[in-house]
């Protein structure tokens, strides 16, 4: 049977469907009604830029004034820690004018004053060493190994020490730089870079005497500490952990340099920023705790 109900809706749906096709051809149709939707929305993406920037340059402010805070903070909390105490640098390998300088900075804001830094050639020449050597026991170095690290413990205890002899023979042939002057040391900076370039028994050369240079470095009573910058990879903080050093992986920031001071006055373990600084950011302070 034929149901006029179902055909009066259906008549009115499709009028339906043609009036709103209708107004959306007048829509699309009309470019006043176009240009006013497109200015409304560039207008809108413009505030918001606008509120973005504005919240930007007050983010850079806070951060800025932020800064000078931990600098001046910094300043006042290693003040005088190093006070009368000379402190060495030490490179394993590359040197880094820039953590050269960040050091310099650290310790002299603290009182100290950096008055070695060295370079160790690496891979080291044993038969160069050999022959600068002649008339000591490590004359033989180019063909007994078993003595580089003793080697290494030697020319520690003589670099901290106030005996030079037998650096005094093979600096130049140790060392690819020198700057300032053999007076005796009360704490050591180290700085390790992996090793490139080299074979397996040069790098295990190497690595014997890195060895002998921390343990002759700590058992003559230096405070020895292991540095790196945050950017450093590979790091280097497993290394130092394995020679039982203190070490900072975040030399440029404030805080990476005042935990360089702090393990340098004889604060031990491992701070920074990066997952194997597990002992914090900064060392305990007198009256309080590590700070997160």
């Amino acid at each position: 049977m034929f149901d006029y109900r179902y055909h009066a809706l259906s008549l009115a749906a499709v009028l339906l469907a043609l009036a709103v096709g209708v107004l959306i051809g007048v829509a699309i149709g009309d470019s006043n009604l176009v240009s006013s939707a497109k200015s409304g929305v560039v207008h809108d993406l413009r505030s918001e830029v606008s509120g973005a920037n504005s919240q930007a340059d007050h983010l850079r402010s806070q951060l800025a004034n932020e800064e000078a805070l931990g600098n001046d903070l910094y300043q006042i909390a290693v003040h005088g820690l190093l006070s009368g105490r000379r402190v060495g640098l030490v490179f394993l390998g590359t040197p880094s004018d820039q953590i050269d300088g960040l050091v310099r900075d650290a310790i002299t804001q603290a009182g100290g004053d950096l008055v070695t830094v060295v370079t160790v050639r690496e891979p080291l020449d044993l038969p160069g060493l050999a022959r600068e050597a002649a008339g000591t026991p490590y004359a033989a170095l180019a063909t007994q190994p078993r003595l580089v690290s003793r080697f290494g413990v030697r020319i520690a205890r003589q670099l901290v020490g106030s005996n030079h002899a037998l650096l005094g023979k093979v600096q130049a042939r140790l060392l690819s730089s020198f700057d300032g002057q053999l007076e005796g040391l009360d704490g050591l900076v180290v700085v390790r870079s992996e090793p490139e370039g080299m074979t397996p028994e040069q790098a295990k050369t190497a690595g014997e005497f890195e060895a002998g240079l921390i343990e002759g470095a700590t058992t003559g009573g230096v405070a020895t500490v292991g540095g790196e910058l945050s950017s450093t990879s590979p790091s280097q903080i497993s290394w130092y952990k394995s020679k039982d050093i203190s070490s900072v992986d975040d030399l440029d920031t404030p805080a990476g340099r005042a935990a360089l001071v702090f393990t340098l006055t004889g604060a031990h373990g491992s701070y920074g920023e990066k997952p194997s600084a597990d002992s914090g950011l900064l060392p305990r302070v007198a009256g309080g705790t590590s700070l997160p």
